[in-house]
């Protein structure tokens, strides 16, 4: 049997009829730049997360770049965020001129390690950057108490996260802002790239939409030097018709992870922990495993498609060598980045894929520990 890490066509079929429909109608329509798509798609989308204003923007990247830049953040400013996590987060403060701060990640969700960030903190800080790595929301509320003692921006990095929740609250209106991705793979994926910022604060979202659009609102009354990152008509089409079927693909994805853990249970693999008072939305189901090389290259064997997200901290890519940090710097992040495995998980996955996975997991993992015993 072959069991991919994430299914896109098996998505498409199940709504083909509406998402031809959408596509076409914005053909007809010429409507490719801006217009109705792009401002309902921004309308229900922040509904959804419980946000006043949502501006699409080109991608996930360009989202978090844009509300730092929006928010003054640059030259001689840091900005703390986790070790672990996709390069675009820290990628992106470096993009203003900024330096990032890494904070190493907690024992059992991953996110960022809250108990941690104060003493990173310095005269020069001026954001915190929590990313709801996996689908798990961070800990906001104790970065909510940090952020307002030290007078600090919170951003959301929300680009793995549509839906998840905080005691009963969505993720995205816990900062200043929050950034979201729409690249394919996403739980609310485009059919290229796309991003969205979401916020409660009105002069920040329409200086969001200026630095997006060249620094206008009006054709050629530029206010400033922008740039150009706009989420296009097909693509808002695509995601304003995905996004009614979220909340059900959501509890498909929840239903699945129970029953991985169902059938993982009596087993040396960890599964991942869901706080509680959140609400996971697994974008990625992440086990921790011993001889991940070797239990990967089983896996292939029989057809299964197999993630590591991620194999190396940010803190110790080359890209940041320049900031000095030492390998033994983040041993949380450092110790994760050898033994997670992102097993595959999307709204379709059958009983009959979920059962062959973990059989085969199982099987993997246990053979390799008696050889290594």
């Amino acid at each position: 049997m072959k069991v991919p890490l994430v299914d896109l066509k098996a998505q498409y079929n199940s709504i083909k009829q509406e998402i031809d429909a959408a596509i076409l109608e914005v053909i007809e329509d010429s409507a490719f730049i801006g217009g109705k798509y792009v401002a309902d798609f921004e309308r229900v989308f922040a509904q959804f997360c419980g946000a006043r204003y949502c501006v699409g923007v080109g991608n996930g990247t360009d989202a978090l770049y844009i509300t730092f830049r929006a928010l003054g953040i640059g030259q001689g400013d840091e900005v703390i965020t986790a070790a672990n996590s996709f390069i675009a987060t820290s990628e992106a403060v470096s993009m203003t001129g900024a330096r990032v701060i890494f904070v190493d990640c907690d024992t059992e969700t991953y996110n960022i390690d809250t108990t941690k960030v104060s003493d990173a903190i310095t005269s020069a800080t001026r954001a915190i950057i929590p990313v709801h790595l996996y689908g798990q929301p961070a800990k906001v509320p104790a970065l909510i108490e940090i952020a307002k003692k030290h007078s600090l921006h919170l951003i959301e990095d929300a680009a793995q996260a549509h839906g998840a929740e905080i005691q009963g609250k969505r993720v995205g209106t816990f900062g200043r802002a929050a950034c979201f991705s729409f690249y394919p793979g996403k739980n609310l994926g485009a059919y290229g790239d796309g991003g969205a910022v979401v916020t409660n604060d009105k002069d920040l979202a329409l200086k969001i939409r200026k630095i997006a659009n060249h620094g206008r609102l009006a054709k050629y009354d530029h206010e400033l030097e922008g740039l150009n990152s706009r989420l296009d008509g097909l693509q808002a089409a695509i995601l304003s018709a995905k996004l009614k079927h979220l909340e059900e693909w959501t509890e498909k994805r929840r239903a699945a992870a129970i029953r991985y853990r169902e059938l993982l249970r009596d087993s040396p693999i960890i599964c991942p922990v869901e706080e509680p008072d959140l609400r996971h939305v697994y974008h990625l189901f992440v086990v921790r495993v011993r001889n991940r090389e070797r239990v990967r290259e089983k896996l292939r064997e029989k057809g299964i498609s197999t993630g590591i997200h991620y194999p190396i901290p940010l803190p110790n890519l080359k890209a940041y060598r320049h900031l000095g940090y030492k390998a033994g710097d983040f041993p949380v992040a450092a110790k994760f980045s050898k033994c997670v495995l992102s097993l595959p998980m999307f709204p379709e996955i059958t009983e009959e894929q979920l059962v062959y996975v973990s059989k085969e997991l199982k099987k993997a993992v246990i053979s390799l520990e008696e050889k290594t015993r």
